[in-house]
């Protein structure tokens, strides 16, 4: 016997349940993060931002993933996470998605702290909007024109990516913590 498939407030829930769960995580390495540890580089192989010419933050990348995969630092980390939530926003509402260079990294402590709540503020208010109708629907992002991905998978790939990152800057907080 097979259980029914929940409700859409069931499914909007349970979507919402496992970002409460994952919030918490990140929210409890943020109130540990001290200005250093933003731009600690871990490791001689390292992915960080750097000043521009004129003064915005610029996050090392490449076209292609390269071999081995640097170590980024919790300012790399933070800036990645909103970069993608920011987009996901965009296509969420339905506005034109911003560019990478329109994302711009606030710099560390404070500034990129409130960012991040700030982003948290912004998505829980559109995960308040879903509907079961709009959770079957095809996702704009981070799948474009692939009708086999719901928005219902798109919050689902949010809190996949936000307890990653989340890990991500913990255990950078750690090592340097641990030094």
């Amino acid at each position: 016997m097979t259980a029914a498939a929940p409700s859409a407030a069931g499914r909007v829930g349970l979507l919402r349940r496992q970002f409460d769960l994952t919030w918490p995580l990140f929210e409890y390495h943020l109130e540990r993060l001290v200005p250093e540890d933003f731009l600690r580089e871990p490791a001689p192989l390292c992915w960080t931002l750097r000043r521009s010419p004129e003064g915005s933050w610029v996050p090392d990348r490449a076209d292609t993933e390269p071999d081995p995969v640097p170590v980024p630092t919790v300012a790399w980390v933070s800036r990645h996470i909103g970069w993608w939530w920011n987009l996901t926003l965009d296509h969420a509402r339905g506005e034109r998605p911003r560019e990478r260079t329109e994302i711009l990294w606030p710099g560390a402590a404070e500034p990129t702290l409130t960012w991040l709540r700030f982003l948290r503020t912004e998505w829980l208010a559109h995960l308040d909007t879903l509907t079961d109708a709009d959770l079957d629907t095809p996702a704009p992002f981070p799948w474009p024109d692939d009708p086999s991905h719901t928005k219902a998978h798109m919050p689902a790939w949010v809190n996949a990516e936000l307890m990653k990152n989340a890990a991500e800057i913990g255990q950078l907080r750690l090592l340097r913590a641990a030094s």
